[in-house]
């Protein structure tokens, strides 16, 4: 079932999304600054890439300063907005009955753009 979500979220836009990840992500290692947050970007396209199936956790590093430091920098960044985004187009999708799963994935990318330090994805059991 997870593989078929998967297949229908990359025909409707799950690709497109990954892809803008990949671009913001290319753009931010550009610099010797933003590799960090390029890192993150990474992370946030490979789920966006294929989402059913897998899930952002916090580690054990998460509460750190350092992390916590780089996710409030990240959301006076731009976190913020992304995770606005995929807010609208969660609620968006759950107007219909068919889109409710991919506004549940909408709400997950979402959680991770607006902290994306301390948090590895994993495979779901």
């Amino acid at each position: 079932m997870n593989t078929l979500g998967n297949l229908i979220w990359l025909i409707f836009g799950g690709f497109l999304m990954a892809l803008e990840y990949l671009v913001s992500s290319i753009l931010l290692m550009i610099t010797i600054i933003g590799i960090p947050f390029g890192l993150q970007t990474l992370k946030m396209a490979s789920l966006a890439l294929w989402p059913f199936g897998r899930e952002a956790v916090q580690t054990e590093r998460a509460n750190g300063c350092l992390a916590v430091i780089m996710n409030v920098l990240w959301i006076l960044i731009g976190g913020l907005w992304i995770a606005l985004s995929h807010l609208i187009l969660a609620i968006l999708l759950s107007i219909t009955i068919i889109g409710i799963p991919f506004a549940r994935q909408h709400i997950k990318l979402a959680a991770v753009s607006l902290t994306p330090f301390g948090r590895e994805i994993r495979e779901t059991r």
